[in-house]
Order: C-alpha cells, then structure tokens, then sequence
C-alpha cells in the first residue's frame, strides 16, 4: 500500500538545512553582519578612545618640551608668569605678567625680554619662538617673510607689559592669529588665548 504525502501548507513545514533558501540564508548572514558590526562599533569607540588618549599623552609630552625650551629662552619662570594671545581685527596682543604684580624681579625679566623680542621681531628675527615651538610653527615662516609689514608696539602695564602686533596685510593677520594660537596650544596652561 502506498501512502500519498500532500505538501505541506506554505508556513507549516518545518525548514531543513536542504531547504535554506538563498532568501533564508541571506536573512541570517544579513543579522550576523549587523552583530559583528555592533562588536566592531564597539572597537572602534575603544580605538577612538585610545587616539584621543594618545593624542592627550603626546600633548602633554610636547608641552613638557616647549616649557623646558622656554626656560633656556625666557628669563622669567613659565611657573610665576602669565601669558595672554589676544587675536585682533589687525594682529593680535601679547600680554605678559607676572602672577604676583609685587613679584619685581619677574616683572622686570618679563620687560627685559619683550622689549628684546620687539627689537628682534621688527628685523624678523623669530629665533626664540622657533627655538622654543620649532621651525614647523603655524604662521611663523609668514612673519618672518613679512616682518617689514608688521608694526611691533610695546608697553609696559602694571605687573608686565605687552607687544602689540598691527599690520594692514590680512595674510599676515592670519598668520599672527595661528601663531597665538600654536604658543597657547604649547604652552597649555601657562597661557590664555582670545578670539579676533
């Protein structure tokens, strides 16, 4: 006697590994793409993590060098001093001062060197700043090329004094504002910056 099977209604027959569609399939290498990419996002925030980690590390370290450069160049103490990059419509001002206005001998450092810096800076002689951020610091080959077309102010204020940078040239106006922007990047918190 032979027994006849009818097939099974759509959506009643249980699916072997023999019928595993091309569709079936799909739908299952489609939900382990997505579980293997949810793993992989997952490394990549620890990756991302871990740049930004390395990216702080290698700051910190690079801001270790420019202050120990700094002390060979600067006479007065990075420690008991300020420095404030104010970027303006026409250059910038640089400010510095001593933490302490009463600290006499740091105000009289600071005067000594700004006043020297100006002499230098107005024959575009950037030597201290290359000296101390390196050749490669933005803006610095823009200001030694167009120093004649920068006017290098100095003032003495209570506690300090201040250059004041002005030049008609707007190039040079960028080159001055990356510039502040480098030594307040360099010189983390010994350093303040502003905005143009």
């Amino acid at each position: 006697m032979t027994t006849h099977h009818s097939p099974d209604p759509p959506g009643t027959h249980a699916p072997t590994a023999a019928d595993a569609s091309p569709r079936r399939r799909t739908g299952t290498l489609t939900a382990a793409v997505v579980a293997a990419g949810v793993v992989l996002a997952g490394g990549s925030y620890l990756l991302g993590d871990q740049v930004g980690s390395a990216r702080a590390h290698s700051l910190a370290e690079r801001r270790t060098e420019v202050a120990a450069r700094g002390a060979q160049v600067m006479p007065f103490d990075l420690n008991r001093t300020t420095h404030v990059f104010d970027p303006t419509p026409d250059g910038g001002r640089q400010t510095v001062t001593a933490d302490d206005p009463g600290d006499a001998e740091q105000v009289r450092l600071i005067r000594e060197h700004l006043r020297e810096e100006r002499a230098a800076f107005a024959r575009g002689d950037f030597t201290d700043p290359s000296a101390i951020h390196g050749r490669d610091m933005p803006g610095l080959r823009a200001l030694e090329a167009g120093s004649r077309r920068i006017e290098v102010g100095y003032t003495e204020l209570p506690g300090g004094a201040i250059l004041r940078y002005t030049t008609t040239d707007p190039a040079l106006v960028d080159a001055l504002h990356a510039w502040f922007r480098a030594q307040v990047s360099d010189h983390g918190s010994h350093a303040e910056g502003g905005h143009p």
